[in-house]
């Protein structure tokens, strides 16, 4: 088949390109080399055009013969502070409705589309008395004191986190969140205008060859692989229990293959998760990374970050019953590799506020 993959130049879209063309695809890739993410323009072993999914004019000609678009192009990462509001809006909201309104007017019907576990906010959580629950919100007090689980909005128990199935409630905490679930729903509303079918494949956390390091728009991977390399110990935020769900990055882009090669969702949009189903805490993946690179051991610090969210844990089966996607790489085997795995180089805050 021939497919358009968006993004195709960063730390995820590389890859899904690779495994693409690896199952004999024949590949389209755009990327607009944003500076958030790109320091200089990155030799993927692929053609790349250089251009912006917002061109419709240059999307609708890149669409010709495209069967399947794999858009995997957006702003990643929290926001360092409202003022990124219009950017990530523009680059991941208005960009995906530009790609849309092409593809309706191209005929092209297939799309996979790169959603977030953002779009969750708080995980699934159980209460002793009152069964699966929606928590209360954290309260600051109780952050400053060391008190992070989520309480029971009913009894104020302390939660049980649970797994956090597809149609769990959406609650995006963040502007990249926010603008996460507005993809969802554009491509839901032209999938239901036109017929056509949409994977939103929703991932946790990713790690992997080809992260970007160095940029206040990295994940916590690369945070704290980037402080072993400058022989600093990886600083754990809260008290380090924080649960969370790490893919390695090949297996994210064997679900992208598995989506774009099976049949399209029949009700327009479906959402799956693409996690291991291997949870582990942030302070797992401090240690295993510390102890694989052989640097200092983790710092516990405490404190959380504006709209941090405690525990986030997915479940995997519905991406095995749809898609027959089963991540393959372990959790100790990825972060030992990820310990020597080249990073993109480094860029500046200055550079990632570039126009």
């Amino acid at each position: 088949m021939r497919i358009l993959v968006t993004g195709a130049a960063g730390f995820i879209g590389s890859h899904v390109a690779d495994a693409l063309a690896g199952r004999g695809h024949d590949v389209v890739l755009l990327d607009a080399l944003l500076p958030q993410a790109h320091s200089t323009a990155p030799d993927i072993g692929h053609h790349l055009v250089h251009g912006d999914v917002r061109d419709a004019e240059l999307v609708r000609d890149l669409l010709s013969g495209v069967e399947v678009v794999c858009h995997q192009a957006a702003m990643v990462g929290h926001g360092v502070d409202p003022s990124d509001m219009p950017d990530y809006a523009s680059h991941n909201d208005h960009a995906t409705a530009v790609l849309l309104a092409a593809m309706h007017a191209t005929g092209v019907g297939r799309l996979v589309l790169a959603s977030s576990m953002v779009v969750y906010g708080e995980g699934r959580y159980r209460c002793p008395e009152h069964g699966v629950v929606r928590p209360s919100a954290r309260r600051q007090d109780d952050l400053d004191a060391g008190r992070y689980d989520p309480r029971c909005p009913s009894c104020g128990a302390v939660l049980d986190p649970d797994l956090v199935p597809e149609d769990a409630p959406l609650d995006p905490r963040s502007t990249y969140a926010a603008t996460k679930l507005a993809q969802e729903h554009l491509a839901a509303a032209w999938a239901r205008q036109t017929g056509g079918g949409v994977w939103a494949l929703r991932y946790h956390n990713v790690y992997g060859p080809r992260m970007p390091s160095g940029t206040p728009y990295a994940g916590v991977a690369s945070l704290f692989r980037s402080a072993l390399q400058r022989g600093e110990a990886p600083l754990v935020l809260e008290d380090g229990r924080q649960r969370r769900d790490f893919v390695h990055v090949h297996d994210v882009a064997a679900a992208n293959a598995l989506a774009v090669e099976a049949a399209p969702p029949a009700g327009g949009l479906e959402a799956v998760n693409v996690c291991s189903g291997q949870p582990h805490t942030i302070g797992d993946m401090a240690e295993e990374l510390s102890r694989a690179f052989g640097g200092p051991r983790p710092r516990i610090v405490g404190g959380a970050r504006p709209n941090d969210v405690r525990h986030v844990v997915a479940d995997p089966a519905k991406a095995r019953r749809v898609l027959d996607f089963r991540a393959e790489i372990g959790f100790r085997e990825g972060m030992t590799a990820f310990a020597s795995d080249p990073l993109r180089a480094p860029v500046t805050l200055s550079e990632a506020h570039t126009p």
